[in-house]
């Protein structure tokens, strides 16, 4: 991938001087990797030459894509060598940000308002995507008692339908996904700090902490001990950017289930 700088390219391309139908199809397309969404985007616009509007669009359908994700993938559907399967990868934020700014030339102070950040925190979100889609991003390394202490505290504000002691916790980009049997108990998946909060808010009375697959993470348990639901994390950085809940059968038997002691 060519080496880009962090100077932004003369607007124009798709920034303040993208208007009309074909440069706006062309974005929403790459945005959305489907032509069927791009053009359902396009009449939905108010006005489909407007690039704010039309990225916005394709935030919140990417937004939901991401929150009807399965809980558990199977193996074989992993990212492949694609541009395309390398890009969703990306949190919609970030995918947004990389997209508009490497393809189209889209200045950050316009991409900002787009995915709701600062142009400098847009700034980050593209570099960040930039540095996964050339595969030179390491994970940070896993911080145990960080995670026990991110996943403790949501716990205390889900009971005490804290919500905005929940934002805080989750990522902005922080995604609930459900598997069925959560989904029918009212695991409804959901997609961004604020609306992550709202579902999980006052639900959690009965849940404990436990390890799940050695991560600190919440169950349910029936009357004999055996787990019913679970609810595991994804900690970055000190902010919750995934929730899978889990109560499938065999999902629940896949886990390694345990206590989770304080230190």
């Amino acid at each position: 991938m060519t080496d880009h700088t962090e100077t932004d390219p003369a607007p124009g391309r798709a920034g303040s001087g993208a208007a009309g139908g074909a440069p706006m199809r062309a974005v929403a397309l790459r945005l959305l990797g489907s032509p069927e969404a791009a053009e359902e985007v396009l009449r939905t616009a108010a006005d489909p030459g407007r690039l704010s509007e039309v990225a916005g669009l394709c935030l919140d359908r990417l937004r939901s894509r991401e929150s009807r994700r399965p809980a558990v993938r199977d193996p074989l559907d992993a990212p492949g060598a694609s541009g395309d399967d390398v890009l969703d990868t990306l949190t919609p934020s970030e995918r947004i940000a990389f997209v508009l700014h490497e393809d189209f030339g889209v200045p950050y102070d316009d991409i900002g308002p787009v995915v709701e950040r600062t142009p400098a925190a847009a700034r980050q979100l593209a570099a960040r995507a930039r540095r996964r889609v050339e595969g030179t991003e390491e994970m940070p390394e896993p911080d145990p008692e960080r995670q026990r202490q991110v996943v403790t505290a949501f716990l205390a504000a889900a009971r005490a339908d804290d919500v905005e002691a929940l934002v805080a916790l989750l990522d902005p980009d922080a995604v609930l996904r459900a598997d069925a049997e959560a989904e029918r108990n009212g695991a409804a998946p959901a997609h961004g700090a604020g609306a992550v909060a709202h579902r999980v808010a006052g639900r959690a009375q009965e849940a404990r902490p436990a390890l799940v697959d050695g991560a600190a993470g919440l169950m349910w348990a029936a009357a004999d001990g055996k787990p019913k639901a679970v609810l595991r994390f994804t900690v970055l950085e000190g902010r919750v950017t995934a929730v899978d809940a889990l109560a499938d059968g065999p999902h629940l038997d896949r886990l390694e289930l345990g206590p989770l002691e304080s230190s």
